[in-house]
């Protein structure tokens, strides 16, 4: 039996640790673009901003792939896919055979086709190897546009404010943090970014990066011109399934797989931001790029690939993030379209925000900023359904605890633990 992953994230980490809870003997090959050990992608703006070295960006120790036996291929491309013959084929022309597969490619990052993009000092934000290119191109006074208010884009921002650049944050939205924030938690959130020096642009856009060799300005929708050292396009990420598109394999946005992280092609799954999985509270499959998710799907994966029978539940997104000395934590639907009751609490001098959103007694999703005790059982409400109409003002409160869950509720979780 040989087992063969496609990519070196954290969902090939959970691959690798459930299929040595089955099979301790039979090989298993990595293989990944990047040359690096399994590292944490969220961690590369501490690095940038010099909070953490090298060292510390990695998930595992060092003896990893000795110690679970695997064969790690880095710094090698997957150019083909033969589902028929079960063969890899690589940039460098090795052939991999394999018994069963992992696709755990992973995101790629969206750029909007525009003029210019081929110019020196453009950048994305997305890999080790992103950070290290701007590392080199910034210094203290580097004029920095970052592309994208969102969670990448604004950890990019703070990284450079921190290294003495001056940035400007360009949103086509009418507010940052547009997919886990609502307009009062995204007011409350750039206000104190605002205070550490970054500027915001909302509702325009950038249409064309301006310079001769390298970047000078970039001219926006608007037609206004800002000047540039460097340009950091952190839109978002796209499932990464360039390689699968005239293969038999199911895509969607993401690829298609089952509960047990298996595609429509026998013998090969797929694990985290790649896939389509369930999501519990809209209760349809779509894309959920959140990194507990993935290493969770890739550790079902592995155990399914090595002949275990395990299944994964679903999930949905759920976000904790800070930027300088405001933090917040997000899950689920924060802006719902349909009718359903909010509850909010607002403190704008302590910098506090609580909003929980309700459809018929059950949570939907909240909104936590600097205040964020005890979310594991709002999480935990959340993915049981529990109708919390009884107790429901409580949810606002920093102190919200076990003992404001009714008695039945506390009775049945004390019975599940």
């Amino acid at each position: 039996m040989k087992y063969v992953i496609i990519g070196n994230s954290i969902a090939a980490a959970g691959c690798i640790e459930g299929i040595r809870k089955i099979d301790n003997e039979n090989e298993i090959i990595v293989i990944s673009q990047e040359p690096y050990h399994i590292y944490s992608r969220p961690l590369i703006s501490y690095w940038l901003s010099g909070k953490i070295n090298e060292e510390k960006i990695y998930y595992r120790p060092w003896d990893y792939y000795e110690k679970y036996r695997v064969k790690p291929i880095l710094g090698r491309k997957v150019e083909r896919v033969d589902f028929d013959k079960k063969k890899l084929y690589l940039d460098n022309n090795d052939e991999i055979y394999y018994d069963k597969l992992l696709i755990a490619t992973g995101g790629k990052p969206f750029i909007p086709n525009i003029l210019g993009l081929a110019k020196k000092n453009v950048f994305t934000f997305i890999k080790f190897d992103d950070v290290k290119a701007i590392d080199k191109a910034i210094c203290p006074g580097a004029k920095a546009v970052v592309v994208g208010g969102g969670l990448s884009g604004l950890k990019a921002a703070e990284a450079l404010i921190k290294r003495g650049c001056e940035v400007t944050v360009i949103e086509l939205a009418e507010r940052i943090l547009g997919s886990i924030l609502d307009d009062e938690g995204a007011k409350l959130v750039q206000n104190e970014l605002e205070k550490y020096g970054i500027k915001f642009v909302l509702k325009n856009s950038v249409i064309e990066i301006l310079g001769e060799e390298r970047v000078e300005k970039i001219k926006l929708q608007t037609q206004e011109e800002i000047p540039a050292d460097l340009v950091i396009f952190s839109i978002g990420v796209v499932p990464n399934v360039d390689i699968f598109k005239d293969t038999p394999l199911k895509i969607n946005r993401g690829i298609i797989v089952n509960t047990k992280m298996e595609t429509n092609i026998p013998d090969v799954y797929a694990a985290g931001d790649v896939v389509e999985a369930f999501d519990l509270i809209l209760e349809e499959k779509r894309v959920i790029p959140i990194l507990p998710n993935a290493y969770i799907q890739g550790e079902v994966a592995g155990i399914n690939m090595a002949g275990g029978d395990f299944e994964y539940e679903g999930s949905f997104p759920i976000n904790s993030i800070g930027f300088f000395d405001i933090h917040m934590m997000t899950g689920g639907i924060v802006n719902p379209k349909e009718d359903c009751e909010v509850l909010k609490r607002l403190e704008r001098d302590r910098k506090i925000y609580r909003k929980i959103c309700l459809k018929d007694g059950r949570i939907l999703g909240f909104i936590f900023i600097n205040s964020f005790d005890r979310t594991g059982m709002i999480v935990d409400l959340m993915k049981n359904k529990v109708d919390v109409s009884g107790f429901k003002e409580r949810l606002l409160l920093d102190n919200f605890g076990f003992l404001d869950l009714p008695k039945e509720v506390r009775r049945e979780k004390i019975w599940r633990v």
